[in-house]
């Protein structure tokens, strides 16, 4: 009797928590095995190296490289990865991009058991799997969001490294003006501090 083959599991998550929760839910199921964990995007990027998994589960936000940066050079050191992405909002315009870089699967972090489930089997099988909430966004196409041309210009500054004292003297508007360009910047961007949104930016080409 042939013994049912082992899908193989790297998940990457920044939140321990999370990381524990999804491992208590694949070990009560058959033929699913989580065999390493990430922090980070560059950890994923480097377990995917080393251990081939049959699958890679990627949360979308996570520090040092996101979940769609680090699904795109998982995908071209190997284009027949499969990734299933985890969002916690729907919204975030990464999303887009990662599904456009070849990533399989997505869906939203509070999906229930039974739907995860569904999506990583069906994900590990080579199916695309992109979960109903995140098919209705990127349709009514709210995935590129609008910066205006000053938002811009700060934000290629900071995706060059400049702080904001040094951004607010090569635009001409105070420091403070800065820090409010880039408090909507986040918000348009969903991200959560300037490399995040320099980053956002850069990957839609808005910068």
């Amino acid at each position: 009797m042939t013994s049912k083959k082992t899908t193989r599991i790297l998940f990457a998550d920044d939140h321990q928590i999370v990381r524990e929760g999804l491992s208590r839910l694949i070990d009560r199921e058959d033929g699913l095995q989580i065999v390493a964990e990430a922090e980070n995007g560059l950890e994923a990027v480097r377990l995917a190296r080393e251990l081939s998994p049959d699958l890679i589960i990627l949360d979308l936000r996570m520090p040092m490289m996101d979940g769609a940066a680090a699904a795109t050079e998982i995908l071209r050191n190997d284009p027949n990865a499969k990734i299933l992405l985890l969002t916690s909002f729907a919204t975030a315009a990464e999303v887009k991009v990662a599904i456009d870089a070849g990533v399989l699967g997505a869906i939203v972090k509070d999906s229930s058991s039974e739907m995860l489930i569904e999506a990583i089997r069906a994900t590990a099988s080579g199916k695309k799997h992109i979960s109903s909430e995140i098919a209705g966004i990127i349709a009514e196409k709210r995935l590129a969001p609008t910066l205006s041309s000053r938002q811009k210009d700060i934000l290629r500054l900071v995706a060059k490294g400049f702080n904001n004292d040094e951004i607010a003297e090569r635009v001409g508007i105070t420091r403070h003006g800065v820090k409010a360009h880039l408090a909507i910047a986040f918000e348009r961007l969903g991200a959560s501090s300037r490399a995040e949104a320099a980053s956002i930016a850069l990957s839609l080409e808005l910068i």
